[in-house]
């Protein structure tokens, strides 16, 4: 058995939907078992969660935070992921040679890139004895499937969180010593604005 996380796109939306809901029915058999399930959504640039189910428990906004899933498309959705867009998985992930871009591009990197604004696509985290009986489902409709590891991806969005915790820290830095140097001006100009009243009093 191998945990996967697998992106699959779709060119019709109302498909995916019909999709999630034959998913939801068969989530677990002697070929795979479904953990998660999300319809995402790239809107203005950032993806959102539509839909979706955690097998064996709900699908409110608390349980989506905790799953893998949904810390993704958080990240996604975040300062890390609209600054850097679909260079993020490799910023991340560690130094990839430039030949060996398109092979080794991370989730990541490949949902910034291939979901394109008002698209969707369906995101599952799967264990599967054999990909041919998910992908075979999947196959109903018109879909483009990719495969990661998926415990390579959990690591990566670990990564990322402590990238974003990092880039917060340094911004706060940033702007309270900008606002101390905007104070410092700004004593200096009324300070010399006092002298120049007591200067011409009385003139």
């Amino acid at each position: 058995m191998k945990e996967n996380l697998i992106l699959v796109n779709y060119k019709v939306e109302s498909e995916a939907y019909q999709a999630l809901s034959e998913l939801k029915r068969d989530t677990s058999n002697a070929n795979y078992t479904l953990l998660q399930a999300a319809i995402v959504k790239k809107e203005n640039g950032t993806l959102h969660i539509m839909d979706g189910f955690v097998n064996g428990g709900t699908t409110d906004d608390d349980t989506w935070k905790g799953s893998l899933i949904g810390s993704l498309v958080g990240i996604l959705g975040g300062p890390l992921g609209v600054l850097l867009g679909g260079s993020m998985g490799m910023l991340i992930g560690g130094a990839v040679d430039a030949n060996d871009m398109a092979e080794n591009a991370s989730l990541l990197e490949k949902a910034g890139d291939s979901i394109l604004d008002g698209e969707t696509a369906i995101i599952l985290l799967a264990q599967e004895e054999y990909e041919t009986a998910l992908t075979a489902k999947l196959n109903n409709f018109e879909v483009a499937i990719t495969r990661f590891d998926a415990a390579e991806v959990a690591a990566e969005v670990e990564h990322a969180r402590e990238v974003e915790k990092q880039m917060a820290k340094e911004a706060r830095e940033k702007l309270r010593a900008e606002r101390s140097e905007t104070f410092k001006e700004t004593v200096a100009k009324k300070r010399d604005e006092l002298k120049n009243w007591f200067t011409n009093l009385g003139k």
